[in-house]
């Protein structure tokens, strides 16, 4: 939009890359699914404090640019995979019990 072009402007993209990877990977090893796993998460916790700790320090001098779109919806989508997989952990855990 703004005509500089940037590889960081890709980091949510590559992040996904990393997600659908990761998901292909649990789908076709069992026994590694629940390593594969819990490595989403993490990926996915830190998909929501990086982007989020970034908007937060520069908080004063945001304006609404596809940058700052794109940081808030991988920061939501990250967050809201979080949330759903722990949930499901404690499913899993409380199942197998």
């Amino acid at each position: 939009m703004s005509g500089k072009a940037s590889v960081t402007a890709l980091i949510p993209a590559f992040v996904g890359s990393v997600f659908i990877i990761l998901g292909v990977l649990a789908r076709a090893k069992e026994g590694l699914r629940k390593h594969l796993m819990h490595v989403a998460v993490i990926l996915a916790l830190l998909g929501f404090i990086f982007p989020a700790g970034r908007l937060i320090s520069k908080m004063s001098e945001l304006t609404l640019s596809a940058a700052v779109v794109s940081q808030i919806a991988m920061g939501l989508v990250c967050l809201i995979f979080t949330i759903l997989a722990i949930r499901s952990f404690a499913a899993a855990r409380k199942n197998n019990g």
